[in-house]
């Protein structure tokens, strides 16, 4: 496991440069102009200076060699005079925003926050609920609580967000006046009446966001429970006694989990990539709204350090999983 581990790790390199790269490029020949935000009234030659200083008159692949430098040397050095007090990075170039002239890495960890507390409170919702629905389902296939799960997550696959958000907003906002329609990115949580109303703020974007994990997940634990309710492992282990809790939830349940796993590991990158669509419905200030605020504004830098950072998760929580399936079956050996 720990040679297969180090070989994925190793073929990780390339293929991630490879992604920057395309992202890179797909930029450059994007539509859009980062001086396109100035007024009209500003000198055309003072509008090419602008573009110097912002290093949009070097050569494609010169800037995309300095992106690099920056993200892989530059801003880790950052990071480590952090947790550490020291001054390697005294200096340096950091990889700055067009748009804000801040440093890009700084504005991203300013959202993090945000994005986590609901749409990783909303995966978490929605990845427990699922699981046992979805087993539930399966063992007890075509009874009532299986059309009424099978109902539930049709709804959730049908329906996009941009309806139940702001459905949810009309009915438990304006109507019955119990929610908050826009999430406060500025409230202090102190006491317990911040408390209350941060949790109260956090239930429509959470309940939003769950229904289409819990819709998901559901269905492909379901399925995978189905599969393997039928095998002759399920019947032998039943045929030598076994009380029913273990059959299912000890080997039917190890065995389905396979390849829910990849549903749930390739779905984790997602929340830090932010919910785009449910954050500009609820005003939520994540990474989702960020993003939308740098492709409005041709704002590259950040585009491409977003996207980059939302394919470096995808390509470890792919490892992950990986891995987990040699842990989850031990039949499966990679080395």
């Amino acid at each position: 496991m720990l040679t297969f581990t180090i070989r994925r790790l190793l073929l990780s390199i390339p293929t991630l440069l490879f992604i920057a790269l395309v992202i890179f490029l797909l930029l450059e020949l994007a539509p859009g102009d980062p001086m396109g935000q100035m007024p009209l009234t500003i000198p055309d030659e003072v509008k090419q200076k602008m573009r110097e200083a912002l290093g949009l008159g070097e050569p494609w692949y010169t800037r995309f060699s300095l992106w690099l430098y920056q993200f892989f040397i530059v801003e880790p050095q950052y990071w480590i005079d952090g947790i550490f007090g020291t001054n390697f990075a005294d200096g340096a170039q950091r990889i700055i925003s067009f748009q804000s002239r801040s440093p890009v890495f700084d504005t991203i960890a300013e959202r993090i926050p945000q994005t986590l507390w609901v749409v990783g409170m909303s995966y978490i919702v929605g990845v427990l609920i699922a699981l046992p629905i979805g087993i539930i389902s399966a063992y007890k296939q075509y009874s009532v609580f299986d059309q009424c799960g099978t109902f539930v997550t049709m709804i959730g696959f049908s329906i996009p967000p941009f309806f139940t958000g702001p459905l949810l907003i009309f009915i438990f906002s304006v109507q019955l006046g119990w929610l908050p329609s826009i999430y406060d990115t500025t409230l202090v949580v102190d006491d317990w009446e911040s408390f209350k109303q941060q949790f109260k703020q956090m239930i429509m974007p959470v309940m939003v966001l769950a229904l289409q994990t819990t819709a998901q997940i559901a269905r492909y634990m379901r399925a995978s429970m189905l599969d393997n309710l039928g095998q002759d492992y399920v019947r032998t282990a039943r045929a030598k006694g076994m009380k029913e809790s273990v059959v299912v939830m000890k080997h039917v349940l190890r065995n389905s989990m396979i390849p829910v796993v990849t549903v749930i590991a390739l779905g984790i990158p997602a929340i830090f990539g932010g919910a785009i669509i449910t954050e500009q419905v609820f005003k939520v200030n994540g990474i989702g709204q960020l993003l939308i605020i740098a492709i409005q504004g041709s704002d590259i830098p950040m585009v491409m350090t977003i996207t980059f950072l939302f394919a470096v998760l995808i390509v470890l929580f792919n490892l992950i999983a990986d891995v987990l399936y040699g842990v989850l079956d031990p039949r499966i050996r990679y080395d």
